[in-house]
């Protein structure tokens, strides 16, 4: 049977070789590894936490070893950082069980002639733990590897935030953040999901400023019967807010013009008290799939779905919500390798931001909202693209916009603004 640190292992190396997203490639190798709810829980904190932490867990190797990280074979590499990330973050876990693991993955790996190397490293990082290795003097470099961000992305955030802000947000990033619970108020009440929850072994608390919505420590949620029952969905606080901000009520006409996971329509729908419509687009037809899959555990009565580019809508809506393709920079704390796309493409994105907003403005009724939102925290994908919309449509003025940070608001990082169509 194999151990948590195998199917860890076997996550990460999904990732490294065929760019899979981390937690599908961890539920693929937890699944075949048949791990009961403590090893899975062990396997996750390992996969997540390396993945968190590369760069440093590199320059602790490259301190220790005597070849550097960057040469070592990579099923080694791939071997020693999730053994230095024990080591450095997981104390509950004794250092010789740590290093033993290690020798013998190495030996099921196929990398047996590299155990000696992989006990020796381990060993001197396990006698130091806590000592940080040598970092880069310059600013970015140093929160670079410290906390494991890429360079061009700490700059970035240095250019337009001090650096006291700035390494707050990326220390949060590689903090492992409560599941938010959203409460279906269609079927339940907060309160009674709260005691079926707690009853059933979980960790939770009323959110302390959200209404009808659960804090959970994690665990198997969509396991519970509560779940399967259409009791509460999973999304973030941010999310949440977006919608609420937009004030959509009972009757209204939604549209949901990038749908896909569905959070945002099921929580417009469950505000609307599942009176009137709302319209959930997105170009994948697998991903329509999803939402009305999660419609119907929900018990959501009028949500349709349909397969279109959010620059090709058309209609008239009391409610346009256009949570656009971005970098996705925001949520880093819970998707760990964002941090590590290519920085060229995403400087794309404005422009593709800005071509949907123009287009959506057009669906929205004279008095009507456009609720722009992105999750990412970056200005020219943010406030850039909202002042150049509201700079070319007169007919539009701003109510609202901010941008929700994890370290301050306890939130993915996120952006929202919303628009007011003139009478």
């Amino acid at each position: 049977m194999s151990t948590a640190r195998e199917a860890a292992l076997a996550a990460l190396q999904k990732w490294r070789t065929n760019a899979a997203w981390s937690d599908a490639a961890l539920n693929a190798a937890i699944g075949r590894a048949g791990l009961d709810r403590r090893d899975a829980a062990l396997a996750s904190r390992i996969c997540y936490g390396t993945l968190q932490n590369l760069a440093l867990l590199d320059a602790v190797i490259d301190a220790y070893s005597s070849t550097p990280a960057r040469k070592l074979e990579p099923k080694v590499l791939d071997i020693l950082r999730i053994s230095v990330y024990q080591l450095r973050f997981l104390r509950q876990i004794p250092a010789h069980a740590a290093v033993n693991e290690a020798v013998a993955l190495c030996k099921k790996s196929g990398c047996a002639r590299a155990a000696g190397l992989v006990n020796a490293v381990l060993r001197r990082v396990s006698e130091h733990p806590d000592a940080l290795p040598p970092l880069p003097e310059g600013e970015a470099e140093r929160l670079s590897v410290l906390y494991s961000h890429p360079k061009w992305l700490v700059e970035l955030l240095l250019a337009e935030h001090d650096g006291a802000f700035v390494e707050a947000f990326l220390r949060a990033n590689n903090a492992v953040p409560p599941v938010c619970l959203q409460t279906n108020t269609l079927k339940t009440t907060t309160s009674a999901l709260l005691q079926t929850l707690t009853e059933a072994g979980f960790d939770c608390e009323i959110h302390p400023a959200l209404p009808d919505a659960l804090l959970c420590a994690g665990g198997d949620l969509a396991g519970t019967d509560a779940f399967r029952n259409g009791e509460f969905y999973i999304q973030d606080a941010a999310a949440r807010m977006a919608v609420l901000r937009a004030g959509v009520a009972p009757g209204m006409t939604v549209l949901d013009a990038c749908a896909a996971p569905g959070g945002k329509s099921f929580a417009a729908a469950i505000q609307m008290q599942n009176t009137g419509s709302i319209r959930s687009c997105d170009l994948h037809e697998n991903k329509l799939k999803r939402i009305r899959e999660g419609a119907e555990r929900l018990g959501i009565a009028i949500l349709e779905t349909a397969a279109c580019d959010a620059r090709q809508q058309s209609g008239s809506y009391d409610v346009v919500l256009a949570d656009v393709p971005c970098s996705g920079l925001g949520v880093i704390r819970k998707k760990p390798e964002i941090r590590y796309k290519e920085p060229a493409p995403l400087e794309n994105l404005p422009a593709l931001q800005g071509e949907i907003l123009s287009h959506l403005a057009d669906c929205v009724k004279p008095g009507g909202v456009l609720l722009y939102s992105t999750c990412t925290i970056l200005r020219r994908e943010n406030e850039a693209v909202a002042e150049a919309f509201l700079a070319s449509h007169s007919n539009y003025s701003c109510e609202e916009m901010r941008t929700l940070w994890p370290q301050v608001d306890g939130t993915d990082g996120f952006f929202i603004c919303k628009l007011r169509r003139s009478l």
